[in-house]
């Protein structure tokens, strides 16, 4: 499974794409950063992002795209560019037919270290160990897409048993409905 990670940011929109399969050795094969200047037109940021992430799909090929599931900040203005940010990955992959999966931030740290409250040092520790790099990706937001796509590697599998399991379960009900009319 090769998945690209998406750690959506105006500023700073982290980028990486692991290959792999759960239980065994993973592969980075790409990891950065897709950076728009502060002082540019929204626009001209959200076209940047989607430039960039659009040269990382062409590149890598993946095959799922793991996008960090915005949630609630204090700050309204960082939490509207995130989401922005966000939907440019999301169209992207979408446009191209790539499934997009979202991962909360607990759900990635507690994936990657063990604990949904790691900090960015443990999260970028354990990405560098997981993935056999000599050091962490820089900055945090690269590290972070990296760990989003190792999360996404991991989880998919029970994810994917959950979603037939649920399946197969409406469907026998709805059997069951008709077998009983």
């Amino acid at each position: 499974m090769r998945v690209l990670g998406v750690d959506p940011g105006l500023t700073r929109c982290g980028v990486g794409v692991v290959e792999g399969v759960a239980g065994r050795p993973l592969t980075m094969l790409g990891v950065g950063v897709v950076r728009t200047p502060a002082d540019a037109e929204l626009g001209q940021r959200l076209v940047a992002i989607e430039q960039g992430i659009e040269q990382w799909l062409d590149e890598h090929r993946p095959e799922f795209v793991a996008v960090e599931r915005v949630f609630s900040q204090h700050n309204v203005r960082t939490v509207m560019g995130t989401a922005q940010a966000s939907a440019v990955a999301m169209l992207c992959a979408s446009r191209r037919g790539i499934p997009v999966a979202l991962h909360t931030p607990s759900e990635v740290k507690a994936a990657v270290t063990g604990s949904g409250r790691a900090d960015k040092l443990q999260v970028g520790a354990m990405v560098t160990r997981l993935l056999r790099l000599d050091a962490p990706p820089k900055p945090a937001d690269a590290a972070d897409a990296l760990a989003l796509a190792i999360c996404h590697i991991w989880r998919a599998p029970a994810v994917n048993r959950l979603q037939q399991a649920h399946e197969q379960a409406r469907r026998a009900h709805l059997s069951v409905k008709k077998v009983t009319r």
